[in-house]
């Protein structure tokens, strides 16, 4: 253990958003660039760290609750809000935010658009809780002037009541031009989906996550085709901590690991870190690891009164 100690703590920076609306969705671009989304129509960015940020207005959305959001660049980010029928709705900007075209309507009633995920500036894809035993996903390939439903023939039959919670907008997630993974929840079994052909074809597995009508994964991410982590647990149990599990062969099979210090809804690997670090955030506060000479070091972060306050905790399993 003595090795783990020396592992940097991450450290939070409060910043004021200007705005009052619940924030989900976010997506930094850069360390400098980043997007955020949330409810009421909510988008805002900014481009100099987090000094300031820039409320962004989308024209008949004041309704509309946008849990993701994906930005490209500085300039270019889709929006994706939630909610049954047409509340489910895609938005596209190429000008920084000035303006936006309306690029998908869900018109089927009982779907309920989630998240979505970019491959890159020009494919990407979205997915609903599914309907009637069937899941229902959607791919653009033209930087999201039409988005295609995937057949119904392609995809794994979903479990009765199995869909993806609308948390963050990252219980999907992309590698490379092919990859994706969805993470599934509110069922008999927590899921996760995976293709690595673009969509075209899919598998499923099951994972240890907890499983029922408020429990199943909340995010997912992978570092690359191989090494991925869910998250989640029961929403309305947030103390229970079993609610990680690792994959080291690209989704076929899920081991479980502890380490967590609540309920989590959102995960990402730390991109620039020289070793593999992810963080786990919810609604207690954060989740730090990093492997580090062949070990594994936890710091949980909580943020109270506007400071982080980190401890070390136990060591999570290799992944």
């Amino acid at each position: 253990m003595a090795a783990a100690q020396n592992v940097p703590l991450p450290r939070w920076t409060p910043q004021t958003s200007g705005v009052t609306a619940r924030l989900r969705g976010v997506s930094a671009v850069t360390d400098r660039v980043a997007w955020a989304s949330g409810s009421n129509g909510t988008v805002i960015r900014t481009t100099d760290g987090g000094s300031t940020w820039q409320k962004l207005s989308i024209p008949g959305s004041e309704q509309l609750d946008f849990r993701d959001i994906d930005a490209i660049d500085e300039r270019v980010a889709y929006v994706l809000s939630i909610g049954p029928g047409d509340a489910s709705r895609i938005y596209k900007t190429v000008d920084g935010g000035s303006t936006w075209q309306a690029q998908f309507t869900n018109l089927e009633p009982k779907a309920f658009f989630d998240a979505m995920a970019f491959w890159d500036a020009r494919s990407g894809i979205a997915v609903s809780d599914s309907v009637d035993g069937v899941f229902v996903v959607i791919v653009t390939r033209d930087g999201g002037q039409t988005w295609t439903r995937v057949p119904t023939s392609a995809l794994p039959p979903a479990l009765p009541n199995e869909g993806a919670f609308a948390a963050s907008g990252t219980n999907v997630a992309v590698y490379g031009t092919s990859h994706v993974w969805i993470g599934t929840g509110a069922a008999a079994s927590s899921r996760v989906l995976r293709s690595t052909d673009g969509a075209q074809t899919w598998a499923a597995a099951i994972t240890p996550l907890p499983a029922g009508p408020s429990a199943g994964i909340f995010s997912i991410a992978f570092r690359d085709a191989s090494h991925g982590i869910v998250v989640g647990g029961d929403y309305r149990k947030e103390a229970e901590i079993d609610n990680a599990a690792v994959t080291t062969d690209g989704g076929v099979t899920w081991t479980l690991r502890t380490g967590l210090s609540g309920f989590r809804s959102v995960v990402a690997y730390l991109p620039d870190a020289q070793r593999p670090a992810v963080l786990a955030v919810g609604p207690s506060g954060a989740d730090y690891r990093q492997r580090r000479r062949g070990l594994e070091a936890v710091d949980r972060c909580r943020l109270s009164h506007r400071q982080c306050r980190a401890r070390r905790a136990r060591r999570l399993g290799r992944g």
